[in-house]
């Protein structure tokens, strides 16, 4: 049973999310909020935490409070529990960020009552039990989905579509370090379908990568417009978290409720 300290605190973080998502509205538009303090990232697949560091070292400078979270790559709610437990540790308003994968980790996990706002950098945003795969195959197939490959239950990038599809605007040997440490991923982790969708009650945000060729841009155009989420296009493959922080931190700043222009700094 909840005590009741705890219920307040979680009564008075629901009350704050509620009034934001309001005030929010459905066209990607928000009126003014509490600045956040905390942001929590997570990884997709062929990658790790340490994926945002570049963004992690501008946020922190900022005197931000970030925690990225470890993907384990195994089952959807395996993914969603460890995210959760991170989100549990925040103190007050919190900006989570998903890249590609992940977007399916905000989407479930999001309701979280610390959530304030969402950030999907070249993420999947599914619906409430919708099945992603469907989605996606309503539009032209990625060149980096040839790519993965399989070693029993456990999947993987290539090297030449990691560098080539995943990686292509990264310097070469930063790319053929990414490769090197890529986690591999379980075959169950695809079967998951998010059984609600936090972006139709939190207010969202979304980074198209316009040069991807790991999730289809106009896929990636699809999802933002349903959402509602306020949209920015870069000129990036689908690591812009690497290959363009500044671009991708000025949109987390935005949605913790600082103001995007603004020079950045390690």
């Amino acid at each position: 049973m909840m005590d009741r300290r705890r219920f307040s605190t979680f009564l008075a973080a629901s009350t704050f999310t509620s009034t934001l998502a309001a005030s929010f509205g459905r066209e990607g538009r928000a009126d003014p909020v509490p600045v956040a303090r905390n942001i929590v990232l997570v990884h997709g697949l062929f990658a790790d935490g340490s994926c945002w560091s570049e963004v992690i070292g501008r946020l922190q400078a900022r005197g931000f409070n970030c925690t990225s979270v470890q993907n384990p790559l195994t089952t959807l709610p395996e993914a969603v529990a460890s995210a959760l437990r991170v989100l549990d540790r925040q103190s007050g308003p919190t900006v989570f960020v998903g890249h590609s994968f992940s977007g399916m980790i905000l989407t479930e996990a999001g309701v979280h009552p610390n959530v304030s706002a969402l950030v999907y950098v070249a993420a999947r945003a599914p619906d409430a039990g919708e099945d992603y795969a469907a989605l996606a195959r309503k539009f032209p197939t990625p060149p980096a989905s040839a790519g993965v490959i399989f070693d029993g239950d456990e999947g993987r990038l290539s090297e030449a579509a990691f560098l080539n599809d995943f990686a292509g605007d990264l310097p070469k040997a930063k790319a053929k370090v990414l490769y090197a440490v890529q986690e591999s991923f379980h075959k169950a982790l695809l079967t998951g379908r998010t059984t609600q969708a936090a972006w139709r009650s939190k207010p969202s945000y979304y980074a198209v990568s316009t040069e991807d060729r790991t999730i289809n841009p106009d896929l990636e155009r699809f999802m933002a417009k349903r959402m509602g989420a306020k949209t920015i296009e870069v000129k990036a493959s689908h690591l812009s978290l690497i290959s363009q922080p500044d671009t991708i931190t000025r949109l987390i700043l935005e949605a913790a409720g600082e103001p995007r222009n603004q020079s950045l700094s390690r």
